[in-house]
Order: C-alpha cells, then sequence, then structure tokens
C-alpha cells in the first residue's frame, strides 16, 4: 500500500493553493447552482474543498485530478460514493466529448486552475464547446479582467476577442490571497463562462484566429500595417474601419468582418 503524501503539501509545479474558507466555498457552490441530475465536472478539486458540496447539489459528479497523492486522498474520501467518479489524468488530455456522451448531457465545468493552464485549458475546452454548457472557473484577477475587458480597455487584447464568440463572460466576485493555503501573491477572480451553442455567424471565417493574432501581434502597430498581408488599407476602410486605428479599439464582430473579407480576399487570389 502506498502511503500517500500530506494533502496540505502543495506543489509547485501544479501551482498549487487549496482553497479552505469556508464562506467562499459556500459562495462559490451558490454561485454555480448546480442541479439534481446535472453533468457537473470538477477540474483539480485538490483537497476536496468544494468537492461535497458540488456532490450534494448535482448528485453526481466526475473530478479530474492530476496529482496522484491529492487523487488517493480524494479517492479515500468520496471514493466509495458510487456517485462521484475520479480521474487521474491532465484535464489537458480529456475527451470533452466522450465524458460527456458517457453522462448523457452537456457537462458542467467547474475548477479553480493554476495561471499555467488557464488560457489553453480554456481553449481545449472550447473546441468541445457542444459539449458544455457554462464553466465556472477561479482564476488570477489580471486573467479574468482580460476575459470580460471592454474594447479600448488597458486589458482588452486576443484572448477577450477569442473567447467573444464563443462564451458570455461574467466576473463573479474576487476572492483574495487568505482564502487560500499557501496563500498566493495575487487577487484571484470568480469567473461564469456560458458557452453559445454555436459561434455567431461574424466568426465563422476560418481566418478569424489568424486575423485576431495578426492584429494583437503588436499593439501599437495600426491594422493597416497588421493586416497588410490579408487587406489593403482601402479593403480595410470599405467595410466602415478606420484602417489607422489599432486592434485594442475594436469590438469582436468588427474581427470578425475582417475575417471574412480577408477569406474571400484569399480566395479570389487563387482563382
Amino acid at each position: 500500500m502506498t502511503t500517500a503524501r500530506p494533502a496540505s503539501r502543495a506543489r509547485k509545479r501544479f501551482g498549487q493553493h487549496f482553497l479552505h474558507d469556508p464562506a467562499v466555498i459556500g459562495r462559490i457552490v451558490e454561485a454555480i447552482a448546480l442541479q439534481p441530475g446535472e453533468a457537473a465536472v470538477e477540474i483539480g478539486p485538490g483537497q476536496g474543498a468544494l468537492t461535497a458540496g458540488l456532490l450534494a447539489a448535482a448528485g453526481q459528479l466526475d473530478a479530474i485530478e492530476i496529482d496522484r497523492d491529492l487523487a488517493a486522498a480524494l479517492q479515500t474520501r468520496f471514493g466509495r460514493d458510487p456517485r462521484w467518479v475520479l480521474h487521474q489524468t491532465d484535464a489537458l488530455g480529456v475527451d470533452w466529448r466522450a465524458l460527456a456522451a458517457a453522462r448523457r448531457g452537456r457537462l458542467r465545468v467547474i475548477g479553480n486552475l493554476p495561471y499555467n493552464i488557464s488560457t489553453p485549458l480554456l481553449f481545449r475546452l472550447l473546441g468541445a464547446a457542444e459539449a458544455i454548457t457554462d464553466m465556472h472557473f477561479m482564476l488570477q484577477k489580471e486573467v479574468v479582467d482580460r476575459i470580460v475587458a471592454s474594447p479600448g480597455s488597458r486589458d482588452y487584447g486576443r484572448l477577450t476577442v477569442m473567447l467573444a464568440p464563443r462564451v458570455t463572460a461574467t466576473r463573479l466576485f474576487e476572492v483574495g490571497p487568505g482564502a487560500f493555503r499557501p496563500a498566493p501573491r495575487v487577487t484571484s477572480a470568480v469567473l461564469r463562462l456560458v458557452v453559445a451553442s454555436a459561434p455567431p455567424e461574424w466568426a465563422c471565417s476560418p481566418l478569424y484566429g489568424e486575423i485576431v493574432t495578426a492584429a494583437f501581434g503588436q499593439r501599437r502597430k495600426t491594422l493597416r500595417n497588421a493586416l497588410r498581408r490579408y487587406l489593403a488599407a482601402e479593403a480595410i476602410e470599405s467595410l466602415g474601419i478606420d484602417p489607422g486605428a489599432r486592434a485594442e479599439t475594436l469590438p469582436a464582430e468588427r474581427f470578425g468582418a475582417l475575417a471574412v473579407a480577408a477569406a474571400r480576399a484569399t480566395a479570389a487570389s487563387i482563382r
């Protein structure tokens, strides 16, 4: 029998900070508002601070934990409950469509995400958007600031625009360092992402991601310069967009228009 490392020791390589404040835990569970029978998934349950509340609300819960010792401790605590299923694996490698099919419903995903995987995991999940209803994540406040930012603000950027067609993002509340052990050096925030059933028509161009990446590649460049390999200044202006503007001033829908125009220009050039 393997002896588990004490669950209170956080591993730096996994970016672990364990939530322990009962008031914050209760507030998060209440905000998520799981309903009986919903297919809930908890990413990185850690020491199980949220797990009992989530399981009680939904009546079933899949838990994804990469840390083998934490997984062993969680299995000891919750493993006798047939409604709780542990997956000892990396969340970046989960087949979300297969899990939704196994649970016969779209997933409601919850997690306290470390900074180093938050952005790639968000995009991985949105790659299976049709399998997910919503996501509630604890993230560093600076990441949440970027996700919910408005055009023209300091935090508005590529992440904001790439997520905009797929989710409706709402900052719920902030959580101070003292709610965790060990206390992180940053403030966290709880974020709600409601997944769209399908991206809007304006974001369906295959060049959407390329255009957004190019536009924000050098933030001080104007659209005229940043997008010159895709569109001439006259083509940008014909869309009602100032080619002298910078990317951070444009709402997501305008990037959609640029991407559609770029795709048409590319198709015309190869005829």
